[in-house]
């Protein structure tokens, strides 16, 4: 019976926040956003890659002087230029139109800036008298060279592999650090989607002054756990709603959105990291979850639970202040405070399993406390359920609910 009634609040309580217009509204909403933001970057972006073309493939005459030896006819040829009698005529060629832009290259380029003058084409396609100017330069340069080897040397275009060393064994480095971070975003992602229904998914039944009707057919225990499973399924929902825009826009569109290649090959996957970090989430998000039911059943009003809402939000932001000293002195007071503080813990200690200063002792110790401080936050929310049942007007009072059960 008891199974079938879990079974029962779970599907209610789904269907009751899925099947609201607002939750597909709220969850839709950041979806939306990032659709519109995508679709503007693509079509800026192919409207800057045509602009680009045209200029590129946009040909315009132009006369050079050259002081410093690296600028010959036959690289100058190249690009369509030819060499002008003097200075002083090049610019006047320029002026009267006879051709488009003269560049004036110094005897010493690395110290000395080279003059380009051109006819006005607009702010934008003006640029391209700079960027033939320079290119010219660097192909004088590159034949002055004489090695390709050396030319891609001097310009900074070179490769450079690394490994790092971790108790005798190569260590994965920033490869080994990403995926245990990835819990951590899993972790904020819930508690910012979910926060506001784990406040109100026992405040909504006293403020309809129904919590009586329940009550009689059904086990408070019963309704509160069902109402936990039926918030993280909620958070499946939301956090596929927010990921497969992402997901589209990265496979189908990646190029056209300038967005970074990324080799998940190269990732590593140790598994104590992961196994820390997937009990840091399940016992932060048991711990808040049950926190914030908690909350929602000892308040009357959504007004008055917003009161207890903002410091618990702040709470799981406090550890990045730190997080200079988490990566660099893990063994800092304000760390190891920061630690072991329910409220803080989660985050902190995720942040120093990624970044692989979380001792086996020490994450035993946090996810030990998550999981029974949780599992204490949702005995407490039952009990204040249960008790809050008839005071719909007024705060519970923790004193008075613990009392009264002592003198059940």
């Amino acid at each position: 019976m008891a199974q079938h009634n879990l079974g029962t609040v779970v599907g209610f309580e789904f269907l009751r926040v899925v099947t609201k217009r607002r939750f597909w509204v709220a969850a839709l909403a950041i979806p939306i956003v990032l659709a519109a933001v995508f679709s503007l970057v693509f079509i800026s972006n192919s409207s800057t890659d045509n602009t680009a073309k045209a200029q590129k493939s946009a040909q315009f005459t132009f006369t050079y002087t050259d002081g410093s030896g690296l600028v010959t006819s036959a690289v100058a040829g190249q690009f369509g230029g030819t060499k002008a009698a003097d200075g002083d005529q090049g610019i006047a060629d320029v002026k009267n139109g006879t051709v488009d832009a003269y560049f004036a290259y110094p005897a010493d380029p690395a110290t000395q800036p080279v003059q380009v003058y051109g006819v006005d084409r607009g702010i934008f396609e003006n640029g391209k008298y700079d960027a033939v100017a320079k290119q010219i330069l660097v192909t004088g340069a590159q034949d002055k060279i004489g090695s390709p080897g050396l030319t891609t040397v001097a310009q900074g275009d070179v490769k450079i592999t690394s490994l790092a060393y971790k108790d005798g064994q190569v260590s994965g480095g920033l490869n080994t650090v990403i995926p245990p971070l990835l819990f951590l975003v899993a972790f904020y992602l819930s508690i910012v989607m979910l926060g506001n229904q784990m406040l109100n998914s026992t405040l909504e039944e006293k403020e309809n002054r129904v919590t009586e009707m329940i009550l009689t057919t059904m086990n408070p225990t019963t309704l509160i756990v069902g109402k936990v499973i039926s918030l993280f399924l909620v958070g499946l929902v939301q956090m596929l709603t927010f990921a497969v825009p992402v997901v589209i826009g990265y496979v189908f569109f990646r190029s056209k959105l300038n967005l970074p290649d990324v080799d998940l090959s190269h990732l590593v996957l140790e598994p104590q990291p992961m196994l820390v970090g997937t009990l840091l989430l399940v016992g932060g998000f048991v711990l808040f979850t049950g926190t914030l039911v908690a909350i929602g059943a000892m308040v009357p009003t959504a007004k008055e639970a917003g009161t207890y809402f903002a410091p618990l939000m702040i709470m799981i932001f406090v550890p990045f202040y730190i997080v200079s000293l988490i990566v660099s002195d893990p063994r800092a007071l304000i760390v190891q405070v920061f630690t072991y503080f329910p409220y803080t813990a989660s985050v902190t200690a995720m942040l120093r399993n990624g970044f692989g200063s979380l001792t086996w002792a020490e994450s035993g110790i946090v996810i030990v406390e998550l999981f029974v401080l949780g599992f204490l936050a949702l005995r407490l929310a039952v009990y204040l359920f249960r008790y809050g049942s008839i005071e719909y007007s007024k705060k519970l009072s923790l004193r008075s609910v613990m009392g009264r059960r002592r003198h059940v």
